[in-house]
């Protein structure tokens, strides 16, 4: 599949989906679970593909020639 995210957005993505998955290991209370919603933004941000854009027909990457 062709990717969708621009370089600068998969780096947000994966900052934002370490630091969520950190609040599992970091917070002791029942809420650390919601930590694992970062895995949404950490495996876009990996592959570089967003679900959501593809349906929404949004293409973030600027191809540079």
């Amino acid at each position: 599949m062709q990717q969708n995210i621009g370089p600068i957005e998969r780096t947000l993505r994966i900052a934002l989906g370490i630091g969520l998955l950190a609040i599992t290991f970091l917070v002791e209370t029942n809420m650390r679970w919601f930590g694992l919603i970062g895995l949404v933004p950490l495996l876009t941000g990996l592959l570089g593909l967003c679900p959501t854009y593809l349906a929404l027909g949004i293409r973030a990457l600027n191809k540079q020639n």
